[in-house]
């Protein structure tokens, strides 16, 4: 399972350990993953997603899964996601 917030897209950094001595050896910063469900109030389910810590706080922000969804681009988003992403915009044009 690779390590790709479903949501920001926020992946794996690169960088350097450094040492007293200046030593530099490579290192990786993976992004806190969280395995969440989160309620989709146009669809009436939860879903669960592997989500960053800073994605959770931004949909949080928002108001919510749905509102989130629709105000982000599609080149963030995975697979999943714009699927999701279709699905509450179409119902939500079918309600309105």
């Amino acid at each position: 399972m690779s390590r790709i917030c479903e949501l920001t897209g926020k992946t794996r950094l690169v960088g350097n350990n450094v040492s007293h001595a200046k030593n530099r050896t490579k290192k990786t910063f993976l992004p806190n993953l969280q395995n969440v469900t989160l309620l989709s109030d146009t669809l009436g389910k939860g879903v669960k997603l592997r989500v960053s810590t800073h994605g959770l706080r931004s949909v949080e922000h928002v108001g919510g899964l749905d509102n989130w969804l629709l105000k982000t681009s599609d080149d963030k988003l995975s697979q999943r996601v714009k699927r999701l992403k279709k699905e509450i915009a179409k119902k939500q044009v079918a309600t309105a």
